[in-house]
């Protein structure tokens, strides 16, 4: 695909997003197919959704669609993130957290991008419930305590 007709592409698969009218990633294949990009297939737009770093959440009608996150940028625990943690826990193996709904990946991007040092390895996050691998299992309890200072009102 030509640079120009991948900015093209890019350009309508956001305004597609901003709309907030996309429950599912055929939907959003059929309005880039509408636009005149024949050539996109669902594993493409899979493929765009997770780049950008697309979330299904409830739009103001309450049906769940695809949207971008309010900010492309790394997310910090300064910014309105914090309130969206409902549970942080542990079972001595695994740390969970579970958030409002369509707010895993926007934490988890968070949590990632923190040191090895500060205690997680990694991360996966579905929609609401994110699975946290501690570097140490032995100081899991320490790593969930600073992972609930991040998000102090928890």
């Amino acid at each position: 695909m030509a640079a120009n007709k991948q900015e093209e592409l890019i350009k309508a698969f956001k305004a597609i997003l901003k709309r907030e009218d996309f429950g599912s990633q055929g939907e959003i294949v059929d309005a880039l197919k509408s636009q005149g990009f024949d050539n996109i297939s669902q594993s493409k737009v899979s493929r765009m959704l997770s780049k950008f770093g697309a979330v299904r959440t409830r739009n103001a009608r309450g049906d769940m669609v695809y949207c971008l996150p309010p900010e492309l940028g790394m997310p910090t625990a300064k910014s309105p993130l914090k309130q969206l943690v409902l549970d942080i826990v542990h079972n001595n193996v695994m740390i969970i957290i579970r958030t409002s709904p369509g707010a895993a990946q926007l934490i988890a991007r968070l949590l990632d991008s923190l040191s090895k040092a500060d205690g997680v390895l990694g991360t996966i996050a579905g929609d609401d419930t994110i699975f946290i691998a501690p570097s140490n299992v032995d100081e899991i309890e320490s790593t969930r305590t600073m992972i609930e200072s991040l998000f102090d009102n928890v």
